[in-house]
């Protein structure tokens, strides 16, 4: 969570747990390739890449490799889209599932395909980033009325009920449109299943310019721990930080939800363990996240096909197991803080 002050670790500290976060991605991301309902040995995942394997194990690897590459960018879209919003809040709890942000999007995307016919990658993106910006907005307005303005208890209020009703409003949507809802159905538990590097291609670059837009506000997000009279106290323009901070993290939270689905608690989860390894500079704060996230939503994903084979379990399932219980701890943690 953001602190009254921007607690550092040493240089050597940080570098040793990014150097052990690429290790760890990598071995993950070879096992995403080869576990799945038919499991590839090393020596197959490299013939299956060049062809010289039979067809099943060349067809699984080559399944499997968007599959990954999928689930790195949304991880760590994801988990940069919350460090980033928990910062512009200064809220523990901010998540784009929990401030309705995912839902908003979600929305947007199931309207625009139900009654407008979407189908482009890029149309489809364009309208889910829409959507979050409007439930954002929507979010901090109601949070921000009566007495104290915005304060996190407030806007985890607002976003939790807010988005219950976009849920309402989906399967008010689906329910009477029985193709629409079909190949949904999957899409708003939050999966990676459906990669294909057409999707990637398309993703790419737009989630590339939401992490370059919040790694450029990292400095002032670290202004904004300090609160913001004192923010404004050492030359930090407060509204503009918070809004081009909060553009980043609605980028790249609508163009994941429109790809993947509402996948929720990466967001949450993650900013908490990194501040705990690297300390709440946001400018490896977010950066490490970005590493984190996409580690773990490999990780469920493998967890998902290898437990319930031949079936599989999509990540959303996985990561609200993981993020509920540290939802809990964090809410009980506060509480203790405030007594």
């Amino acid at each position: 969570m953001p602190d009254a002050a921007v607690v550092r670790r040493p240089a050597v500290v940080r570098l040793a747990w990014v150097g052990a976060g690429v290790a760890v991605l990598i071995l993950l991301s070879a096992a995403s390739v080869a576990f799945g309902v038919r499991d590839v040995s090393p020596l197959e995942v490299f013939q299956g890449l060049t062809g010289q394997t039979d067809g099943i194990a060349q067809a699984a690897v080559v399944a499997r490799i968007p599959r990954t590459v999928l689930a790195l960018v949304v991880g760590a879209a994801l988990a940069m889209s919350g460090a980033t919003m928990q910062a512009v809040t200064r809220n523990p709890l901010a998540d784009p599932g929990i401030l309705g942000v995912s839902g908003g999007a979600s929305l947007a995307v199931v309207v625009g395909i139900a009654f407008f016919g979407l189908s482009a990658p890029y149309s489809v993106m364009a309208v889910a980033i829409a959507g979050a910006a409007g439930a954002a907005v929507f979010v901090y307005a109601v949070g921000s009325l009566g007495r104290g303005g915005a304060t996190p208890l407030k806007l985890t209020l607002a976003g939790a009920a807010t988005s219950a009703a976009f849920t309402s409003l989906v399967s008010a949507v689906l329910l009477p449109r029985l193709d629409v809802m079909e190949t949904f159905r999957f899409w708003q538990i939050g999966g990676v299943g459906g990669a294909t590097w057409d999707r990637i291609i398309a993703l790419s670059p737009v989630l590339a310019l939401g992490a370059a837009v919040c790694l450029i506000s990292a400095r002032g997000m670290n202004s904004l721990a300090l609160g913001d009279e004192l923010a404004a106290g050492l030359g930090e323009n407060v509204a503009r930080t918070r809004l081009i901070a909060a553009a980043g993290a609605i980028v790249l939270c609508g163009a994941a939800t429109a790809i993947a689905g509402p996948i929720a608690f990466v967001g949450l989860v993650i900013p908490h363990l990194c501040r705990l390894l690297v300390g709440t500079d946001h400018r490896w704060l977010l950066p490490v996240s970005a590493l984190a996230g996409a580690s773990l939503l490999v990780a469920a994903d493998v967890v998902g096909r290898v437990i319930a084979r031949p079936a599989e379990l999509e990540v959303g399932i996985l990561t609200a197991v993981i993020g509920a219980p540290v939802f809990i701890w964090i809410v009980r943690r506060q509480r203790v803080r405030e007594l």
